[in-house]
């Protein structure tokens, strides 16, 4: 509080520069007082120095991320105005700039009935700031206009008459170097305001706008160009906003995509014992064993894009992209295992299930150029073990969960198409995804015995086991698929993991572990009915000790679940008895 009050602007500053490094890491206490905390920073917004009030901005934009949703809950009749207001300061063209972008960060933790009353006053600065002589402005307030309208969905209509052509004029005549970034950032926002109004309303400009998009795909651009990477992501809104209308556009979208995700990583590697790090700002270096690796970030930045754009056209296309599934697919699979980037793995994991669905769906509609289901077999038999395999070699659980995510709905998707081996292997790949779980529960457990344990470790603990819950939890989703598909073909796959399954049920376990075994038991009384029975006698007792938690939320918790289990499997039980016994009887 003295260095919010000092005389000299630098300690004013000063304090409200730590305000917005500190938010994240004291995000508990700082929203206990909220209202002191940005009240404190509001005060500052009529500031006599510029720096001092593009400062408070920077606060306001930081405690946005890391105090939401609570503080735009809470103090949006405050914030939203303070910072309409700021973007008046015209002697300032920063100060503006930021005010605008500051609409970003308190966008992304709102919900559209927050903001929508104050769009009106919001989107009309704004206009006027996109027609600022400053190009940092102009920036600030496509980025602005692009997060209002990203938020507001549907209520952006209202403005997308008086919008649309200042975004139009930009995206045509900011054509030098200077200005490409200007530019891109337009592309962004059209894209993101076409999503939110809809394809009825934005039709007509997207054909425009694609005219230009097209025309900038064939001139050459410098491998520095931010268009690019903007101009990716802009081709993946219009597709999910035109959907089926937009095929007629990706004979031009995919080959510079492809490249995009091709893309080889800038890698260099020395020993882990020299000293040194790269001074270069765009080079990130990992250890790996006794190798240290330099890896230029901003390829692999492209690279990411471009793969999670191609598994949204294949997730919004369906069979209509069917003519590139064999590419991608071939682009794609290799990067499961692509260990320099998580998100190139992360899109590629997601891509998987996509490819078949969309395969399927054009062999089933007759849309897959004379292929049938033999070409569904062969692209399974390629996807499916390439996820296993990448889920045995995974280092990130959350990764792992969502590799284990795809491979459930590659299974739907390939159905009874998968032959005995795939299944074995997938059962494999699964009774290794459990023990090692396990093994890391048990490490955990042994870090919270440690003399030096705290509860910032707890915490993170904490998390960990969550991700854990969450690879278990898709561990049940697998075998319930598996179960469903192959019935009591399974069973003899079942028997094998129940030595896996079983210890899951005792009273050391989780709530979540024991919810989701009872879960796959209760899959094996339903679909495979009296050849379930044989399960019975093991697993009527561990059904019904679940129960028996001293902890009382947990036996809430699963006392629903067991009744059920236990019922379906009695009442099966009786049912073959007394269909042995009366004949007029049925299940």
């Amino acid at each position: 509080p003295s260095y919010i009050g000092a005389e000299e602007w630098k300690r004013r500053h000063a304090a409200l520069m730590t305000i917005s490094q500190i938010a994240e890491g004291c995000a508990k206490v700082m929203t206990k007082n909220l209202d002191q905390v940005v009240g404190m920073v509001l005060n500052s917004f009529n500031d006599p120095h510029p720096r001092v009030r593009w400062a408070a901005i920077n606060a306001v934009g930081q405690l946005s991320t890391d105090l939401g949703p609570e503080l735009q809950n809470k103090l949006h009749h405050v914030v939203l105005p303070a910072l309409a207001s700021a973007m008046d300061d015209s002697e300032n063209p920063r100060v503006q700039a930021h005010a605008a972008s500051a609409i970003l960060n308190f966008s992304e933790n709102c919900r559209p009935e927050i903001l929508t009353p104050y769009l009106d006053v919001i989107v009309g600065k704004l206009l006027l700031l996109l027609q600022s002589g400053s190009q940092m402005v102009q920036e600030g307030a496509l980025t602005a206009l692009a997060s209002a309208a990203d938020s507001s969905q549907e209520h952006f209509q209202k403005y997308y008459d008086a919008v649309m052509p200042y975004l139009k004029a930009i995206l045509m005549n900011a054509t030098d170097k200077s200005s490409r970034m200007l530019r891109a950032k337009s592309m962004e926002c059209i894209s993101l305001v076409g999503m939110a109004v809809g394809k009825q309303k934005f039709r007509d400009d997207a054909k425009q706008v694609m005219e230009v998009l097209m025309s900038l795909q064939g001139s050459h651009m410098e491998a520095d160009d931010p268009i690019t990477s903007y101009m990716l992501q802009a081709w993946a809104r219009l597709c999910k906003c035109l959907g089926q209308e937009f095929l007629p556009y990706m004979s031009v979208v995919m080959p510079p995509l492809l490249q995009s995700a091709q893309l080889k990583p800038d890698v260099s590697i020395t020993s882990a014992g020299e000293d040194g790090e790269s001074d270069d700002d765009g080079v990130e270096t990992i250890t790996l064993g006794d190798k240290r690796i330099g890896i230029r970030t901003s390829l692999l930045e492209e690279k990411a894009t471009a793969c999670s754009m191609l598994c949204c056209y294949a997730d919004e296309l369906k069979e209509g992209f069917f003519p590139w599934i064999d590419q991608v697919a071939t682009t794609l699979v290799p990067l499961l295992k692509f260990y320099f980037h998580d998100e190139v793995r992360k899109a590629a994991v997601s891509a998987m299930p996509e490819l078949l669905r969309s395969a399927k769906l054009a062999v089933e509609k007759g849309q897959a150029q004379g292929r049938d289901n033999s070409y569904l077999k062969q692209l399974s038999d390629y996807i499916v073990p390439a996820l296993v395999e990448a889920m045995h070699k995974e280092p990130e659980t959350q990764i792992c969960a969502s590799i284990l995510e795809s491979l459930n709905e590659s299974i739907q998707m390939s159905g009874t198409l998968l032959d005995e081996g795939q299944v074995r292997y997938i059962v494999e790949g699964i009774k290794e995804v459990i023990t090692a779980s396990s093994n890391r529960r048990t490490e955990r457990t042994e870090r919270a015995n440690a003399e030096d344990f705290d509860s910032e470790e707890d915490e993170l603990l904490r998390e960990e086991n969550e991700q854990e819950d969450e690879i278990f939890d898709q561990v049940g989703d697998c075998l319930g698929t598996l179960v469903k598909t192959f019935k009591t073909y399974f069973l003899p796959f079942f028997d094998e993991l129940s030595v896996y399954l079983t210890p899951m049920l005792g009273k050391d376990k989780t709530s979540e572990e024991r919810r989701v075994t009872i879960c796959i038991f209760d899959d094996v009384a339903e679909h495979c009915r009296e050849a379930a029975v044989r399960y019975y006698d093991t697993y009527l007792p561990s059904l019904l000790e679940a129960c028996a938690s001293e902890n009382p939320d947990v036996r809430q918790r699963l006392q629903f679940m067991v009744l059920a289990s236990v019922l379906s499997l009695v009442v099966l039980h009786l049912g073959l008895i007394l269909g042995r016994h009366c004949p007029d009887y049925t299940m």
